[in-house]
């Protein structure tokens, strides 16, 4: 699933083409993506410069003047900027067509989404209740102390929770807590603020170097230059299970978090 790296990937990808240009056409293939999409779309983006683009969590924000196009990815969504005339593949499933290239959405499991909001977006029920984005100011050592008391799940559950923080999923939760060597099944409650601010540091450490390697491809993700992600080389504990740790050379070991598949290293980790 494309995580905060490879969103902020494709944003900073897209908006040298797309900032400021008009939609002329869209073309649907596909609308029965995760959810319809809405008719409306195709009728308010035509002819509507997108004076901004933005990502909130995993989601890509597009703005107009008459409303605001949200993208989801879901399991295996990209957006890829091509030549007007490029011949659609079979999982490419809508096309922004501009005066002289085309942005398209290619998404081979169908988990990903094309909405359309007139409103603040920021108020659209998948996004009114994101918690804080890790990169911005506002994600600290103290918020997240505050927010995990009396909190008795697992500090790698804790904060994969997108209420309280966005866009770190399963490979940058399991690579924070690697750096921060702080065991994924530890309660959260149980840290103090200076476990916390480890933490703090890893989450924006690991997030910067996945996105100056333009995330990580592990099966099917690509920027909007049809290129993988190389995050994938620098991986410590993610997919490395039997291995030995990078640090201690211990064997490193896997567990199931929630139907996630967790690794990490006994001895850097210890509970």
């Amino acid at each position: 699933m494309p995580e905060l790296p490879e969103v902020e990937t494709i944003l900073r990808g897209i908006v040298p083409r797309v900032k400021n240009q008009c939609i002329r056409r869209i073309i649907i293939r596909q609308k029965s993506l995760r959810w319809v999409i809405p008719s409306a779309i195709t009728e308010e983006f035509i002819n509507q410069p997108i004076y901004d683009l933005k990502r909130r969590g995993k989601y890509l924000l597009l703005f107009t003047q008459k409303g605001t196009a949200i993208l989801h990815f879901g399991m295996s969504g990209s957006l890829s900027l091509l030549p007007k005339q490029t011949p659609p593949n079979k999982h490419d499933h809508f096309d922004f067509i501009f005066d002289d290239f085309c942005l398209r959405f290619t998404d081979p499991r169908r988990f990903g989404a094309l909405l359309w909001t007139r409103d603040d977006p920021m108020g659209h029920p998948l996004l009114a209740h994101l918690g804080k984005e890790p990169l911005e100011p506002g994600f600290t050592a103290a918020y997240l102390y505050k927010c995990a008391k009396n909190r008795k799940i697992g500090i790698k559950q804790f904060i994969m929770n997108s209420t309280i923080v966005v866009g770190v999923g399963n490979i940058y939760a399991a690579e924070a807590l690697f750096l921060a060597k702080i065991n994924p099944l530890k309660p959260s409650q149980a840290l103090d603020l200076t476990h916390f601010e480890q933490l703090v540091v890893s989450i924006k450490k690991v997030l910067k170097a996945a996105i100056k390697q333009g995330g990580t491809t592990l099966r099917d993700f690509l920027n909007s230059a049809g290129k993988p992600g190389y995050f994938k080389l620098k991986l410590n504990v993610y997919g490395r299970e039997g291995l030995a740790c990078n640090q201690c050379g211990t064997c490193l070991k896997k567990i199931v978090i929630q139907n996630r598949s967790t690794v990490y290293c006994p001895y850097c980790q210890a509970l």
